[in-house]
This record gives C-alpha cells, structure tokens and sequence, in this order.
C-alpha cells in the first residue's frame, strides 16, 4: 500500500457514510492486490468498529486482512498460580477473538480474515505485526483505557512506533460512528 514511504503516517477514519463507503482516493492509489491490513482486536467496541472498518477496506481494495488479538500471562503473586491449571490462555484467547470475528461477519462467514493470536503485550504484537503490514487498524479505546481518553495507551503507542500507516477508528460519544 505506503511502502517505501517516508516514516510512519496517521489517517483519520470518519465512517458517518453508508456501509461500505470506506477508502478514499488518495488511499486508493497505493494500493495493491497483496497488501496486507492488521487490525488489533480485544473485543471491545472500538476494537469491533476497527475490524468492521478493516474488513470494508479490505474487500475494497482486495488486500489480505489479518486481526490480531495478544493475550499475556496472568501477574502472579505467591506460591500458587490464580487460574486453574487447566486453562489455556492462547486457546481462550483464541475462542475471543473468533467470537470477535464472527459477531461483525457472523458464524463461519470470514475465510478471508486471518485470525492471528500472540502472545505479549498488544501495543508490542502490533508494533511487530506492522513491520509485514501496509496499515494498521486500531480502535481508539480498548478494555485497558479510562472512559475520557481519546487515544488508549495502545492505540498512542502504535501511532508513535509503527513501521507502517496507522487508522484510528474512533467511536463518537454517543458511541456510535
């Protein structure tokens, strides 16, 4: 998409349009049949608006398009760890994010979005993510965030370190598009 370009970029994504009214003619020129898009998911609003965003301009552009979801190891203190043994944090990791996918797509409708989950800090997996990427998609407020922020802490972080264009979907405040 923007590859060889100048340093890192922020486009604003305004979607008060009908659906699948994405893109914009600027975006459009760079764009090629193997472009990569991410889009980081923690199954919060914003994040859900950001994959329903990534998926529109995906199909659009008829780029690939990977969501990605982190997950980290519990802090523990004390002898004996707070989570039964049983408990995978990768596979329920992985159950989120498909729910995730399935309730913009709906059950069994997304072949084309390659689910994607690592393990680490989201604002450190997307950085990562964006060295392969030709834009990043996040949301402006995930689950980690206080209400009146209007960047979370990973979504900041991606604008300031990633190595590809960055869109922030933002929800309004009535929390709508």
């Amino acid at each position: 998409m923007f590859r060889n370009h100048p340093g890192s970029s922020v486009h604003r994504a305004n979607i008060g349009g009908p659906a699948g009214k994405v893109g914009s003619a600027e975006m459009d020129a760079g764009f090629q049949k193997d472009s990569i898009i991410i889009v980081g998911v923690d199954g919060s609003e914003s994040s859900l608006q950001a994959l329903r965003w990534a998926i529109g301009l995906a199909k659009l552009m008829g780029a690939k398009l990977e969501a990605v979801m982190a997950w980290e190891w519990p802090n523990v203190w004390g002898p004996t760890p707070t989570w039964p043994a049983e408990v995978d944090p990768a596979e329920v990791t992985r159950s989120q994010l498909a729910q995730a996918v399935d309730s913009v797509l709906g059950p069994g409708s997304a072949p084309d979005v390659q689910q994607i989950v690592t393990e680490g800090h989201a604002a450190s997996v997307l950085i990562t993510a964006s060295e392969h990427a030709d834009l990043l998609v996040v949301g402006s407020r995930g689950h980690g965030t206080f209400g009146g922020a209007l960047l979370g802490s990973v979504s900041q972080h991606c604008v300031t370190h990633a190595v590809c264009p960055v869109v922030v979907v933002r929800l309004r405040s009535s929390g709508k598009q």
